[in-house]
């Protein structure tokens, strides 16, 4: 399996491509990481250094991946931080540069747009541009709870609201849906939640919440289910043995008291998790 990953990258620590292309390579999927910033770190250790690529830089890296005459063998492309809306213009051919080459491959739009606490922390018009632009061409959303409501245009703290919420994501062009860091009414204080839903059925999976707040692990979250999706066809399945694995990782990361992700120390979680969650249709 190819999966052609357009995301941000940071030298230290375990971000965007830092966290998804090792994720991906640890389960056995081929990853060509195009990179929209190159960070020193995550802005979210309060200093960085580094550069945002412009859009035709993208453009140029994908063009030289056409070229090898590869792209017919992609089977998804994964888009995550964009850094300007030039950058998403550039996604956006790159997706239909790629599903003209395979009409089979899939996108999975991670809409990284903000977080509950800082609020949206991307720049103008990125949020308006993922929404009007990226969406509707995407196969797969993996928006947090914070992304779906804004998408949706309303909370969703109630399963019923979420159910209303994943709805009005659908109807902008996706047919699967997961939702990553879930609160409603119902979820337990010692307890986070995620839901998935195909359109068809919707299902909500629980694991215990841990003391620790990392960066990264909703990008490696989006990699991996994309990629478990793609193999397994079914999206309870896939958000199953994703969430299995970054919880095994999160775990993990805890008990070194570290402040970034442990994924390359706990990389057996991602093949094989220590602790596999069922998710339940609701």
């Amino acid at each position: 399996m190819n999966i052609l990953s357009i995301q941000s990258h940071v030298a230290y620590g375990h971000v965007g491509n830092s966290a998804a292309v090792f994720a991906l390579q640890r389960i056995g999927v081929e990853v060509w990481p195009v990179h929209t910033v190159q960070f020193s770190n995550h802005p979210g250790h309060g200093g960085w250094r580094g550069d945002v690529f412009s859009g035709e830089a993208i453009r140029l890296l994908v063009q030289g991946i056409a070229e090898r005459g590869v792209l017919e063998s992609c089977d998804g492309v994964l888009s995550g931080y964009l850094g300007a809306p030039d950058t998403g213009e550039a996604v956006v051919d790159a997706i239909v540069c790629v599903k003209q080459a395979n009409p089979a491959a899939r996108y999975c739009c991670d809409p990284v747009i903000g977080d509950v606490g800082p609020g949206i922390y991307v720049h103008s018009g990125i949020p308006e541009f993922i929404k009007a632009r990226m969406l509707p061409i995407a196969d797969i959303a993996t928006p947090n709870q914070f992304e779906l409501e804004y998408l949706a245009g309303g909370a969703a703290p109630t399963l019923s609201a979420l159910a209303s919420a994943i709805d009005v994501v659908h109807a902008l062009g996706p047919q699967v849906v997961l939702v990553t860091s879930l609160r409603t009414d119902d979820t337990p204080n010692d307890a986070i939640d995620l839901a998935v839903s195909d359109g068809l059925d919707c299902y909500r999976l629980r694991t215990p919440q841990l003391p620790i707040a990392v960066n990264g692990a909703g990008d490696a979250m989006a990699a991996l289910f994309f990629a478990h999706y793609l193999k397994t066809g079914s999206a309870a399945d896939a958000m199953a043995l994703a969430a299995s694995s970054i919880h095994g990782v999160l775990r993990r990361t805890v008990e070194a008291g570290s402040r970034e992700m442990q994924l390359v120390e706990a990389q057996d979680e991602l093949a094989r998790p220590s602790r596999l969650f069922v998710a339940e249709r609701i």
